[in-house]
């Protein structure tokens, strides 16, 4: 029922990608494991594609018409592969902290095949997206203080539930303002999490943004047999 693809040791821990057989809805679903917890997987994406369709159809109508594009957390790579979509997006630079997540894509080991490393617009930057945010130089190593037109983050579960405690101030007022210097103006933040919207995280961000929103996003569990909801919020750089 599982056959492992690959199994690391990183800095966070015991990394594993693995396929799994789900016998009730008889197909194979692609996942990866750290310390024995379920990270992700392919089997639901619905709010990581929504995480850049979101965004980037609000800018379609703000601007700018050629949007470059930052991704914090590649994953299983449907949140990038979404914003590749476009073809009016410019550039697009993913930032990821686990290394073998990047080296799956680059094999082609993942869903996705080589997608996002055969498109000359995407390039991948191994990092942490949390130290690069609250540094002075920014998120492109090759372009110090760069601004991007979108910023799309999706590491931690929710903004109050993390893989790392050091992760928590970026969620607070003074993380977000500081995430603006790397924001374009009219630039947009938008957030993943895994729980339904928090009325506290978005007044949060209505302190910080000139206009802030939750979209949930819901879809249907065929393992639980009912609806999930997740949710992207959206920001708005004065």
């Amino acid at each position: 029922m599982y056959e492992e693809l690959d199994y690391r040791q990183t800095a966070l821990g015991e990394l594993i990608l693995r396929r799994r057989r789900i016998l009730k809805l008889d197909r194979d679903v692609v996942e990866v494991i750290l310390n024995d917890e379920h990270l992700m997987s392919d089997m639901f994406t619905a709010s990581e594609i929504a995480l850049a369709r979101l965004p980037l159809d609000r800018m379609a109508t703000t601007g700018p018409a050629r949007p470059d594009i930052l991704v914090g957390g590649l994953g299983l790579g449907y949140t990038a592969d979404a914003v590749l979509g476009y073809d009016a997006v410019a550039s697009l630079t993913v930032v990821e902290y686990l290394a073998p997540l990047i080296e799956w894509h680059e094999a082609g080991l993942l869903p996705l095949a080589r997608r996002l490393p055969d498109d000359p617009r995407c390039r991948f930057v191994e990092g942490d997206f949390f130290a690069l945010a609250r540094s002075a130089t920014g998120f492109d190593p090759q372009q110090p203080g760069r601004r991007f037109d979108g910023i799309f983050l999706d590491i931690d579960h929710s903004p109050d539930f993390h893989l790392n405690p050091s992760h928590a101030d970026f969620y607070s007022i003074d993380g977000l303002s500081r995430l603006q210097r790397n924001l374009t103006p009219g630039g947009i933040f938008a957030l993943w999490s895994n729980d339904p919207p928090d009325a506290g995280f978005l007044a949060r961000m209505k302190a910080v943004f000139a206009d802030a929103s939750a979209e949930a996003v819901v879809f249907h569990n065929p393992l639980l047999e009912e609806d999930c909801t997740q949710s992207v919020y959206l920001g708005m750089v004065r």
